[in-house]
């Protein structure tokens, strides 16, 4: 699952708009619409408080080969 559609997806099963998840996160609002729309270039340390609110985060995982 892309990063975008999880938070998205996050987001709505605990009923937060988007300006509500950019208050309790701690970020603008225009971060969370640029993560959510996919943004190719975010910062990690935003896009993890983003996470937290949800007990996760981003961190290194081995890279899937291209043919697989």
């Amino acid at each position: 699952m892309e990063l975008a559609s999880f938070v998205k997806e996050k987001r709505k099963s605990v009923s937060l708009t988007q300006p509500e998840l950019a208050e309790k996160a701690g970020v603008g609002l225009r971060f969370v619409r640029e993560l959510e729309q996919g943004k190719q270039s975010l910062r990690i340390d935003k896009v993890n408080q983003v996470l937290r609110l949800f007990s996760y985060e981003v961190g290194a995982v081995p890279a899937k080969k291209e043919n697989e």
